[in-house]
């Protein structure tokens, strides 16, 4: 067996996809496409064929790991890992980085959102793999960069340092710079530029690099894990971790490590990826109809309607007369119909 590990990210609260999504059943744990499958558990098949199932890690909120187990039977309930609070990804990085490395100092690790969506399966898997082989045995970081499609505004951006060395048949590049959200005259440039990419989020590392990276970049919150490592596979662990994880610095691991370390590579791919991090974002990831509309569900009927994406489940009835460029969904009680380009006050409204 090989010695690859799985990671994936799974405490977010999904807000923006509000009202399908809310904080009791986020995104994560939601058919958001309407294929039969959740997030997480496309998230999990995908990776088939390169870890094994004992080698897969959730790193999560106490409160959804019922809802883990249910989905993903397959993976074993001690390594389903149990956040008191959100910390943002550093502390959730070091916390399963740690724990594996007690018992599997040789570990490589793909770390992933739970949230995210690849069309391309097949040339992901061919990403991760190379990925896999360059880090398994070298003190680097390698994250994937989206070939961009688009000036997107609602990423952020790697920019590859295209003076030094390629590696893996010139696959792999050194980064240079991550760069901020930009607006949209700075994505244009990125665009035309062709050395920047989307930042995926999706990264692969040894454990061994991880905890020496972060002791030595992150020195307050290594110093949290030193006196939580040694109650790791213990009766007291989450009594632990529930004491002390929310001391840990609120910090993410770009602003942490990949922005500050000199070993990260970026691996330029095109795999059809998206976060779906909201309505919008979806909505170019479902066929739509001759109008333009993206429905989901079965009983929607759209009349004199154009450019909208709608999202109805069970037996009610839904009519869209006259709307265009618009966002309804009708789930959990609650209904929401706004306009497309409004759709990140979303978050602010369902206060």
């Amino acid at each position: 067996m090989n010695n690859n590990h799985l990671i994936i990210m799974a405490g977010g609260v999904g807000s923006r996809f509000w009202p399908m999504s809310m904080p009791e059943k986020p995104k994560q744990f939601i058919d958001v496409m309407g294929v039969g499958k959740t997030m997480i558990q496309l998230t999990v098949e995908r990776f088939s064929g390169i870890i094994e199932s004992d080698h897969i890690w959730i790193v999560t909120s106490k409160k959804y790991k019922e809802m883990v187990m249910q989905q993903l039977p397959e993976v074993p309930e001690q390594q389903i890992l149990m956040e008191p609070c959100m910390r943002n990804t550093a502390p959730c990085i070091e916390y399963v980085s740690r724990k594996i490395h007690a018992k599997h100092p040789d570990a490589n690790l793909v770390f992933s959102p739970a949230d995210h969506i690849v069309l391309d399966i097949p040339h992901f898997k061919e990403v991760i793999k190379e990925s896999l082989d360059f880090t398994k045995d070298k003190d680097v970081i390698v994250t994937l960069g989206m070939m961009p499609t688009r000036p997107e505004t609602g990423y952020g951006y790697i920019k590859s340092d295209n003076s030094k060395p390629a590696h893996c048949g010139g696959k792999i590049l050194k980064v240079e710079a991550f760069k901020e959200k930009p607006d949209l005259e700075t994505a244009k440039a990125y665009l035309a530029d062709g050395g920047y990419f989307w930042n995926a989020g999706i990264f692969v590392w040894n454990v061994k690099m991880v905890v020496n990276t972060i002791e030595k970049l992150v020195p307050d919150l290594a110093k949290v894990f030193d006196r939580i490592e040694p109650h790791f596979y213990k009766d007291d662990e989450q009594d632990v971790i529930d004491e002390l994880f929310p001391t840990c610095p609120n910090i993410s691991i770009d602003f942490a490590v990949m922005e500050k370390s000199k070993d990260v590579f970026v691996y330029p791919a095109s795999f059809g990826w998206s976060d779906i991090g909201t309505w919008g974002s979806l909505y170019t990831h479902i066929e739509p109809d001759e109008n333009g509309n993206a429905v989901i569900g079965e009983n929607i009927k759209m009349v004199g309607s154009g450019n909208c994406i709608v999202r109805s489940f069970g037996k009610k009835k839904v009519i869209v007369q006259g709307l265009d460029n618009y966002i309804v969904v009708d789930d959990n009680d609650c209904l929401l119909i706004c306009k497309m380009q409004d759709e990140q006050s979303i978050k602010e409204w369902q206060k």
